[in-house]
């Protein structure tokens, strides 16, 4: 897969997170089936502004660093389940299984 199609790979995974329901970079990366979380990390930092970004987060479940209160604003607005601190998502409940 050339650098091109990988973008277009990842751009399309995170299309297809339902609201309310998140991936972190690695579970981007395993589904697309090739690079890890960091490549996922640089698609999404340099062409993810059209995709619902804020669905793909750290593995603890804290938001994409530095869009913390935007993405804490979006997880509100479609329900996705947080910690009870208010400030990550719990991975348990909103993770995505891919179907």
């Amino acid at each position: 897969m050339g650098p091109e199609e990988y973008v277009e790979a990842v751009l399309d995974a995170v299309e297809g997170i339902p609201p309310g329901r998140v991936l972190s970079y690695g579970d981007v990366a395993e589904l697309v089936g090739a690079g890890g979380p960091r490549q996922v990390g640089r698609v999404m930092s340099l062409h993810g502004g059209a995709v619902p970004w804020w669905r793909v987060i750290r593995a603890d479940g804290s938001p994409p660093p530095g869009h913390e209160i935007r993405a804490l604003e979006e997880y509100r607005v479609e329900g996705t389940p947080l910690r009870p601190d208010g400030r990550r998502v719990d991975m348990r409940r909103a993770r995505w299984d891919g179907r």
